[in-house]
């Protein structure tokens, strides 16, 4: 054990195994903050990204768009041992591994030094498989360096990690505090934690500099959300609401813009705009006096009834250009039980409120939840119908069941999956919930109206 020297980490972004994956500002952003939090501690870090788009050996033309997104590798395998079902076999969606060839992988892990201990991220739950292909990879090039498995797989479907990888240890939660404990009982290394506090902005910005290329920085302003929608995990993965504060973030888009030449900046946010007056619109202020030519995008969508007309001015000066709302649908009745957060008027008085601001219809859209358990996909299309009359995109969001949150429960009983067997079961391609071909059959008329 390195007691008297800092030891040496490893950090992996697993594979995905999936029917369709695109790199929709999707980066490691925990996996990297942890990385960032060893370094500053003086410990080497080395970094793999299997989903690395940008990888050396990369010979196909890499596709980029103006935004940073673009097309993983893919690579067709076969179905799980699990998944093989009749009702999966009959999607007509072939199953897919999206990354870097496991022979890059091997290469790049045997180029490594040694290391003392590695780091395993995990992000959707039904992606499952492909960070137990990663980890078993791993474990043939170094098989007696333990291994530590964290990330939102880990954290909700804890019992099947530990169970169905080779992890050494599989860890819940939020990271950083842990740090020192499993430093010390692989290493035997002290690390030093007094800086890790709840003050986020005690924290390196997370170590986005690892990666070959940099074609957009994920920003997180906040941890957490106040807020607990049936179908959300944030709340579980995250259960304290935290926020940094304008002038740490500013400092951050400046550095990566600046520094390394970023123009697009996703926010990972579950709620940007709560406590809008004393977080976001002071940083977009301080952006837009700053004159950086910086690009901002909300895949996480934005909360409905935040967007005033001060805060829609203030984004679209910003330099915001894809902007998501959270509607979910538009049955405002007091029967809407799943989301709470938005009411008719919020919806309609946000759109108008963006319109002139200046964003444009290809700008906007509004996530609507399809594929809840039991749900009426009549009220699915009148949402979409009610979108689109507003003059921006209805954007379909397929629901994914997730342990951990009170609608899980619900997907349990009605899924034609047994959902507590693989986490696979869950992913959206499949509709686990939609049990009726005539209901499928309208969730894919659905998809051809929606963008």
């Amino acid at each position: 054990m390195k007691i008297d020297s800092s030891p040496h980490v490893l950090c992996v972004n697993p594979w995905i195994h999936d029917f369709a994956a695109f790199d929709f500002w999707a980066k490691p952003l925990g996996l990297l903050s942890i990385a960032a939090v060893l370094r500053k501690k003086g410990l080497k870090i080395s970094y793999i990204d299997c989903l690395d788009r940008f990888h050396p050996q990369e010979s196909k033309k890499i596709k980029v768009s103006w935004d940073g997104r673009g097309p993983f590798r893919k690579t067709e395998i076969g179905l799980p041992e699990d998944f093989k079902s009749d009702e999966i076999k009959t999607i007509g969606k072939k199953y897919s591994r999206y990354g870097i060839k496991p022979e890059w992988l091997i290469q790049d892990l045997q180029k490594t030094d040694k290391p003392d201990i590695i780091f395993v991220t995990s992000l959707m739950t039904y992606w499952a498989t492909g960070v137990k292909e990663t980890i078993e990879i791993i474990k043939e090039i170094y098989p007696n360096v333990p291994l530590v498995l964290g990330g939102i797989y880990a954290t909700l479907n804890f019992d099947h990690a530990k169970k169905h990888t080779l992890a050494d240890l599989v860890v819940k939660g939020v990271g950083e505090h842990q740090l020192k404990k499993i430093i010390k009982d692989f290493t035997g290394f002290e690390l030093d934690d007094s800086y890790i506090s709840n003050d986020l902005n005690a924290l390196p910005y997370p170590a986005l500099d690892l990666q070959n290329q940099i074609a957009y920085a994920p920003i997180l302003t906040s941890r957490g959300c106040p807020f607990s929608c049936d179908y959300c995990a944030s709340s579980y993965l995250e259960p304290e609401f935290r926020q940094r504060s304008p002038e740490n973030v500013f400092k951050e888009i400046k550095h990566w813009h600046e520094k390394y030449r970023v123009k697009n900046f996703a926010f990972y946010d579950d709620a940007l705009l709560i406590n809008a007056k004393s977080s976001a619109f002071p940083l977009f202020e301080k952006i837009i006096a700053s004159k950086m030519e910086v690009w901002f995008h909300t895949p996480n969508a934005l909360h409905i009834n935040a967007i005033t007309k001060y805060a829609a001015d203030l984004m679209f000066k910003a330099g915001f250009k894809t902007i998501r709302l959270g509607l979910e649908t538009t049955e405002f009745s007091q029967k809407r039980s799943h989301d709470i957060k938005v009411v008719e008027n919020d919806f309609f008085q946000a759109v108008e409120n963006l319109k002139s601001a200046g964003f444009k219809k290809e700008q906007m859209g509004a996530y609507l939840l399809c594929g809840l358990p039991q749900q009426n996909l009549d009220e699915v299309e009148i949402s979409m119908q009610i979108v689109a009359k507003t003059g921006i995109m209805p954007v379909l969001a397929y629901y994914t069941p997730i342990p951990h949150t009170p609608m899980w429960k619900s997907a349990v009983k009605y899924s034609k999956f047994d959902l507590t067997e693989h986490p696979v079961f869950t992913n959206n391609t499949l509709f686990p919930c939609i049990n009726s071909d005539i209901d499928l059959k309208q969730i894919s008329r659905l998809k051809n109206i929606s963008i």
